[in-house]
Protein backbone atom coordinates (compact mmCIF):
# COMPACT_ATOMS: atom_id res chain seq x y z
CA UNK A 1 0.00 0.00 0.00
CA UNK A 2 2.81 2.42 0.77
CA UNK A 3 4.24 2.02 -2.73
CA UNK A 4 0.88 3.07 -4.16
CA UNK A 5 0.75 6.15 -1.95
CA UNK A 6 4.24 7.18 -3.00
CA UNK A 7 3.05 7.31 -6.60
CA UNK A 8 0.18 9.71 -5.86
CA UNK A 9 1.03 13.28 -7.01
CA UNK A 10 -0.12 15.37 -4.05
CA UNK A 11 0.77 19.06 -4.25
CA UNK A 12 2.33 20.75 -1.24
CA UNK A 13 0.12 23.86 -0.65
CA UNK A 14 3.07 26.00 0.43
CA UNK A 15 5.06 25.14 -2.69
CA UNK A 16 2.83 24.82 -5.77
CA UNK A 17 5.62 23.20 -7.76
CA UNK A 18 6.18 20.45 -5.22
CA UNK A 19 4.74 16.95 -5.39
CA UNK A 20 4.56 16.12 -1.70
CA UNK A 21 2.28 17.07 1.16
CA UNK A 22 3.66 16.87 4.72
CA UNK A 23 1.10 16.10 7.37
CA UNK A 24 1.57 19.45 9.13
CA UNK A 25 -0.19 21.20 6.29
CA UNK A 26 -2.61 18.44 5.24
CA UNK A 27 -5.90 19.90 4.03
CA UNK A 28 -7.68 16.74 2.90
CA UNK A 29 -7.21 14.49 -0.11
CA UNK A 30 -7.39 15.77 -3.68
CA UNK A 31 -10.90 15.75 -5.13
CA UNK A 32 -10.14 12.80 -7.38
CA UNK A 33 -9.13 10.68 -4.36
CA UNK A 34 -12.03 11.44 -2.05
CA UNK A 35 -14.26 8.67 -3.34
CA UNK A 36 -11.60 6.00 -2.84
CA UNK A 37 -10.41 7.26 0.53
CA UNK A 38 -13.86 7.30 2.09
CA UNK A 39 -14.34 3.55 1.72
CA UNK A 40 -12.30 2.28 4.70
CA UNK A 41 -13.27 4.93 7.26
CA UNK A 42 -15.66 2.63 9.12
CA UNK A 43 -12.81 1.43 11.28
CA UNK A 44 -10.25 3.16 13.47
CA UNK A 45 -6.63 2.49 12.68
CA UNK A 46 -4.69 0.86 15.53
CA UNK A 47 -1.98 2.50 17.56
CA UNK A 48 -1.61 5.61 19.74
CA UNK A 49 -2.50 8.36 17.31
CA UNK A 50 -4.19 11.72 17.69
CA UNK A 51 -4.29 15.18 16.15
CA UNK A 52 -2.05 16.40 18.95
CA UNK A 53 0.62 13.78 18.30
CA UNK A 54 0.44 14.36 14.56
CA UNK A 55 1.06 18.08 14.99
CA UNK A 56 3.96 17.76 17.43
CA UNK A 57 5.91 14.62 16.61
CA UNK A 58 8.61 14.42 13.97
CA UNK A 59 9.02 18.20 13.75
CA UNK A 60 12.67 17.70 12.97
CA UNK A 61 11.83 15.46 10.03
CA UNK A 62 9.28 18.02 8.81
CA UNK A 63 11.85 20.82 8.79
CA UNK A 64 14.47 18.57 7.23
CA UNK A 65 12.09 17.61 4.43
CA UNK A 66 11.17 21.23 3.71
CA UNK A 67 14.83 22.24 3.73
CA UNK A 68 15.74 19.48 1.27
CA UNK A 69 12.80 20.42 -0.94
CA UNK A 70 13.85 24.07 -1.04
CA UNK A 71 17.48 23.26 -1.85
CA UNK A 72 16.27 20.85 -4.53
CA UNK A 73 14.37 23.72 -6.16
CA UNK A 74 17.21 26.26 -6.17
CA UNK A 75 20.87 25.81 -5.33
CA UNK A 76 21.55 29.52 -4.70
CA UNK A 77 19.13 29.75 -1.78
CA UNK A 78 20.33 31.84 1.17
CA UNK A 79 20.07 30.83 4.79
CA UNK A 80 17.75 33.78 5.45
CA UNK A 81 15.48 32.56 2.68
CA UNK A 82 15.53 29.06 4.16
CA UNK A 83 14.59 30.46 7.57
CA UNK A 84 11.62 32.33 6.08
CA UNK A 85 10.41 29.31 4.12
CA UNK A 86 10.71 27.01 7.13
CA UNK A 87 9.18 29.58 9.47
CA UNK A 88 12.04 29.34 11.98
CA UNK A 89 14.79 31.58 13.33
CA UNK A 90 17.93 32.07 11.24
CA UNK A 91 20.06 30.24 13.80
CA UNK A 92 17.79 27.19 13.73
CA UNK A 93 17.79 27.12 9.93
CA UNK A 94 21.59 27.25 10.00
CA UNK A 95 21.64 24.39 12.50
CA UNK A 96 19.45 22.18 10.30
CA UNK A 97 21.51 23.04 7.23
CA UNK A 98 24.76 22.10 8.98
CA UNK A 99 23.17 18.85 10.15
CA UNK A 100 22.17 17.99 6.58
CA UNK A 101 25.71 18.72 5.41
CA UNK A 102 27.16 16.60 8.21
CA UNK A 103 24.89 13.67 7.31
CA UNK A 104 25.86 13.91 3.66
CA UNK A 105 22.45 15.07 2.38
CA UNK A 106 23.73 18.44 1.11
CA UNK A 107 26.97 19.52 -0.57
CA UNK A 108 28.22 23.11 -0.37
CA UNK A 109 30.11 24.86 -3.16
CA UNK A 110 31.53 28.35 -2.82
CA UNK A 111 30.47 30.88 -5.45
CA UNK A 112 31.74 34.38 -6.31
CA UNK A 113 30.96 37.35 -4.06
CA UNK A 114 31.27 35.24 -0.90
CA UNK A 115 28.15 33.26 -1.74
CA UNK A 116 27.46 29.57 -1.46
CA UNK A 117 25.58 27.08 -3.59
CA UNK A 118 23.84 24.08 -2.05
CA UNK A 119 23.21 20.80 -3.85
CA UNK A 120 21.41 17.63 -2.86
CA UNK A 121 23.63 14.56 -2.90
CA UNK A 122 22.36 11.11 -3.94
CA UNK A 123 21.98 10.39 -0.22
CA UNK A 124 20.00 13.63 0.12
CA UNK A 125 17.62 12.66 -2.68
CA UNK A 126 17.09 9.27 -1.06
CA UNK A 127 16.38 10.85 2.33
CA UNK A 128 13.91 13.30 0.77
CA UNK A 129 12.06 10.40 -0.86
CA UNK A 130 11.98 8.51 2.45
CA UNK A 131 10.60 11.48 4.37
CA UNK A 132 8.04 12.11 1.64
CA UNK A 133 6.77 8.55 1.98
CA UNK A 134 6.53 8.85 5.75
CA UNK A 135 4.45 12.01 5.59
CA UNK A 136 2.15 10.70 2.89
CA UNK A 137 1.55 7.67 5.11
CA UNK A 138 0.71 9.84 8.12
CA UNK A 139 -1.45 12.17 6.03
CA UNK A 140 -3.68 9.41 4.72
CA UNK A 141 -3.83 7.79 8.14
CA UNK A 142 -4.99 11.11 9.58
CA UNK A 143 -7.71 11.45 6.96
CA UNK A 144 -9.08 8.00 7.75
CA UNK A 145 -8.91 8.53 11.50
CA UNK A 146 -10.51 11.97 11.31
CA UNK A 147 -13.29 10.78 8.99
CA UNK A 148 -14.11 7.84 11.26
CA UNK A 149 -14.05 10.13 14.30
CA UNK A 150 -16.46 12.61 12.69
CA UNK A 151 -18.79 9.80 11.64
CA UNK A 152 -18.87 8.47 15.20
CA UNK A 153 -19.65 11.95 16.54
CA UNK A 154 -22.47 12.40 14.05
CA UNK A 155 -23.84 8.94 14.87
CA UNK A 156 -24.08 9.98 18.52
CA UNK A 157 -26.52 12.74 17.60
CA UNK A 158 -29.89 10.99 17.46
CA UNK A 159 -32.05 13.93 16.38
CA UNK A 160 -30.16 16.65 14.49
CA UNK A 161 -33.34 18.51 13.54
CA UNK A 162 -32.91 19.75 10.00
CA UNK A 163 -29.27 18.68 9.97
CA UNK A 164 -27.77 22.16 10.23
CA UNK A 165 -24.22 21.96 11.61
CA UNK A 166 -22.07 24.73 13.08
CA UNK A 167 -18.36 23.94 12.96
CA UNK A 168 -16.19 25.08 15.84
CA UNK A 169 -12.84 26.00 14.34
CA UNK A 170 -11.28 26.54 10.90
CA UNK A 171 -9.05 23.51 10.34
CA UNK A 172 -8.28 20.43 8.27
CA UNK A 173 -10.60 18.50 10.58
CA UNK A 174 -13.42 20.90 9.69
CA UNK A 175 -12.87 20.22 5.98
CA UNK A 176 -13.12 16.48 6.57
CA UNK A 177 -16.19 16.95 8.78
CA UNK A 178 -17.93 18.89 6.03
CA UNK A 179 -17.44 15.97 3.64
CA UNK A 180 -18.83 13.50 6.16
CA UNK A 181 -21.81 15.77 6.90
CA UNK A 182 -22.57 16.05 3.19
CA UNK A 183 -22.68 12.24 2.99
CA UNK A 184 -25.62 12.37 5.41
CA UNK A 185 -27.36 15.22 3.68
CA UNK A 186 -26.54 17.59 6.54
CA UNK A 187 -25.69 21.22 5.86
CA UNK A 188 -22.77 23.24 7.23
CA UNK A 189 -24.14 26.68 8.15
CA UNK A 190 -20.73 28.16 8.90
CA UNK A 191 -17.81 28.15 11.33
CA UNK A 192 -17.39 29.84 14.69
CA UNK A 193 -13.70 30.66 15.28
CA UNK A 194 -12.64 33.64 17.36
CA UNK A 195 -9.09 33.48 15.97
CA UNK A 196 -9.93 33.04 12.29
CA UNK A 197 -8.29 35.39 9.79
CA UNK A 198 -10.74 34.74 6.98
CA UNK A 199 -14.32 35.79 6.36
CA UNK A 200 -15.46 32.59 4.67
CA UNK A 201 -14.52 28.93 4.90
CA UNK A 202 -15.86 26.03 2.84
CA UNK A 203 -18.06 28.54 1.04
CA UNK A 204 -19.81 29.51 4.28
CA UNK A 205 -19.42 32.47 6.67
CA UNK A 206 -16.92 32.53 9.53
CA UNK A 207 -18.01 34.21 12.77
CA UNK A 208 -15.45 35.52 15.25
CA UNK A 209 -18.13 36.67 17.70
CA UNK A 210 -21.32 34.93 18.88
CA UNK A 211 -23.48 37.71 17.47
CA UNK A 212 -24.93 36.84 14.10
CA UNK A 213 -24.18 33.11 14.15
CA UNK A 214 -26.60 31.31 11.86
CA UNK A 215 -29.38 29.05 13.11
CA UNK A 216 -28.13 25.51 13.65
CA UNK A 217 -29.20 22.22 15.21
CA UNK A 218 -25.86 20.80 16.33
CA UNK A 219 -22.28 21.97 16.91
CA UNK A 220 -19.15 20.05 16.04
CA UNK A 221 -15.80 20.89 17.64
CA UNK A 222 -13.13 21.05 14.93
CA UNK A 223 -10.57 23.43 16.43
CA UNK A 224 -7.06 21.91 16.37
CA UNK A 225 -5.13 24.85 17.83
CA UNK A 226 -7.19 25.35 21.01
CA UNK A 227 -9.85 22.64 21.29
CA UNK A 228 -10.39 23.14 25.03
CA UNK A 229 -10.96 26.88 24.72
CA UNK A 230 -13.17 26.51 21.68
CA UNK A 231 -15.26 23.88 23.47
CA UNK A 232 -15.93 26.38 26.26
CA UNK A 233 -16.94 29.07 23.78
CA UNK A 234 -19.23 26.72 21.85
CA UNK A 235 -20.87 25.57 25.07
CA UNK A 236 -21.58 29.16 26.08
CA UNK A 237 -23.53 29.95 22.91
CA UNK A 238 -27.25 30.58 23.28
CA UNK A 239 -29.65 29.07 22.55
CA UNK A 240 -28.13 25.77 23.59
CA UNK A 241 -27.52 22.99 21.07
CA UNK A 242 -25.86 19.56 21.23
CA UNK A 243 -22.07 19.80 21.14
CA UNK A 244 -20.32 16.91 19.41
CA UNK A 245 -16.62 16.25 20.02
CA UNK A 246 -14.75 13.89 17.65
CA UNK A 247 -12.74 11.41 19.71
CA UNK A 248 -9.61 12.20 17.68
CA UNK A 249 -9.33 15.49 19.60
CA UNK A 250 -7.30 15.45 22.84
CA UNK A 251 -10.22 16.94 24.85
CA UNK A 252 -12.59 14.10 23.98
CA UNK A 253 -13.78 12.41 27.17
CA UNK A 254 -12.45 15.20 29.40
CA UNK A 255 -15.15 17.20 31.24
CA UNK A 256 -15.18 20.98 30.67
CA UNK A 257 -13.44 23.05 33.34
CA UNK A 258 -16.75 24.27 34.73
CA UNK A 259 -18.07 20.77 35.42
Amino acid sequence: MRAIWLAIPVVHPRYPGSRVSPCAVWSGPPAYLRGTLQAPVDRVLPGPYSVHSMNTRDREDTLTLELLEEIGRRSDVSQRHLARRLGVALGLANSYLRRCVRKGYVKIQQAPANRYLYYLTPIGFAEKARLTGCYLQVSFDFYRRAAASCDAAFDACAAPGEGRVLLGGVSELAEIASLRAAERGWMIVGTYDSQAERERFLGRPVWREPAGIGTHDVRLLTNLADPAGCRERLGALRPAAPLLIPDILPVAGIPPSGD
